[in-house]
């Protein structure tokens, strides 16, 4: 399973604030330019500081984990506030995807 730290997921706070008005889950929506990347712990550091170094990488952040799965492995969320939610996968139409 992966948990995401939700305080650390980088979203800016317009585009959080049109997210909050419309109701929209700003990890469901249309999104372009962000990358994700899985990598070992011990590696974690390193490739974050790799992508800092580029100029569109100056907001890059360690935004979760990997974790042992017990059943169904799962994408959880650790809210702001300090609950846990499971991330669903998109379903429906939220916004157009432009590309």
């Amino acid at each position: 399973s992966i948990v995401i730290r939700e305080a650390n997921v980088p979203v800016n706070p317009t585009v959080q604030a049109a997210a909050d008005m419309l109701g929209f889950d700003v990890l469901a929506i249309a999104n372009e330019g962000k990358f994700v990347s899985i990598v070992s712990a011990e590696s974690a550091d390193e490739c974050l500081n790799i992508c800092k170094k580029h100029p569109l990488g100056k907001k890059a952040s360690l935004i979760g984990e990997v974790v042992e799965t017990r059943d169904v492995p799962t994408v959880e969320l650790m809210t702001k506030i300090g609950g846990k939610r499971i991330v669903q996968m998109p379903y429906g139409r939220e916004l157009p995807r432009i590309c």
